[in-house]
C-alpha cells in the first residue's frame, strides 16, 4: 500500500468512523488510529483494494477500542437544532435530516450498522463490503435490506 495514496480515502473513512462513533472527535481519532496501524505495518495491497483494506482496519480498530467501553456510547447531540420560524433554510434542513439518519443508524444492531456504513456511507460494492467485513455477499444484501428498512421506519416515525 502506497502511503501517499492513503489521503485519497480520508473523507470516506471519516464518514464511516463518524457513523460508528457518533462523535466528530472520536471519528477523527479513529481515522488517525487506523492510519497509524496501517503505516506501522505496511502490506502489499492492490490499488483497487486500498479502501476495502482501510475499512477493515478501521472496523477492527473501532471494535478493539469500543470493547472496554461498550456502555459509554453517547447520543448524537452535535446536529444543529431545526431553524425557528416559518422560513426554511435548505442547508439547515439537510443537516437536520443527516443528523436524524445518523441517529437512526445508531439504533441498528452492530452487524446491520456495519453493512449500511460500508455500502451506503463509504460507497463500497456488495462484494467489497463482504470482503471488508469478512462475510458473504448475500449476508451483506440481507443486512442492508433489514438495516435500511429499520432506518426508514424510524425516520417515518419521527415526522
Amino acid at each position: 500500500m502506497d502511503p501517499e495514496l492513503l489521503g485519497d480515502h480520508v473523507g470516506r473513512l471519516y464518514r464511516a468512523a463518524y457513523a460508528l462513533c457518533r462523535s466528530h472527535q472520536d471519528a477523527e481519532d479513529l481515522v488517525q488510529d487506523t492510519f497509524e496501524r496501517v503505516l506501522r505495518r505496511p502490506r502489499f495491497v492492490r490499488r483497487d483494494q486500498d479502501l476495502v483494506y482501510l475499512l477493515r482496519v478501521l472496523r477492527n480498530t473501532w471494535i478493539s477500542q469500543a470493547r472496554p467501553q461498550r456502555v459509554a456510547m453517547v447520543p448524537l447531540d452535535e446536529a444543529p437544532e431545526p431553524a425557528v420560524g416559518g422560513g426554511s433554510d435548505p442547508v439547515v434542513d439537510k443537516v437536520v435530516v443527516v443528523g436524524s439518519v445518523f441517529e437512526a443508524l445508531h439504533e441498528l444492531t452492530e452487524p446491520l450498522r456495519e453493512a449500511v456504513v460500508a455500502v451506503d456511507v463509504v460507497g463500497l460494492s456488495y462484494r467489497d463490503a463482504a470482503r471488508a467485513l469478512g462475510t458473504k455477499e448475500g449476508t451483506i444484501m440481507s443486512r442492508l435490506h433489514r438495516g435500511r428498512s429499520q432506518i426508514a421506519a424510524q425516520l417515518a416515525g419521527s415526522d
